[in-house]
């Protein structure tokens, strides 16, 4: 198993277990066109109204959280509109809630449990 993969199998387990979302409702590793170009998400949370609530951006844990990871989650967001954020390389983990109205991000302590 590569680490990014551990990563994200860990972080699915958490989003189920400790948050209590639905199985059913998390997307993992599907492509996703931005400007023509073919990306792949990590793994997507979907409402039941089938918009999406949270995106996460996986790295291996050697991979350092920066800049660029989030320039490369806001990026996504822009076709996919979520309304939370998360990055982790399984050892820091990183969370952020869209103000779509003001187009910028601002940091949390946690993500929401899963809300019907």
């Amino acid at each position: 198993m590569q680490p990014e993969e551990w990563v994200r199998q860990n972080c699915v387990h958490f989003l189920i277990e400790d948050k209590k979302y639905p199985k059913s409702l998390i997307n993992v590793e599907k492509e996703l066109k931005i400007n023509d170009l073919s990306k792949r998400y990590d793994i997507i949370v979907y409402k039941p109204d089938g918009s999406i609530q949270l995106i996460v951006e996986c790295k291996a844990p050697k991979i350092e959280i920066n800049q660029n990871v989030f320039d490369q989650i806001a990026r996504y967001n822009l076709v996919l509109d979520a309304d939370y954020l998360m990055v982790t390389n399984g050892l820091n983990h990183y969370y952020c809630q869209m103000d779509f109205e003001n187009e910028q991000y601002q940091f949390l302590r946690d993500i929401p449990e899963y809300n019907t």
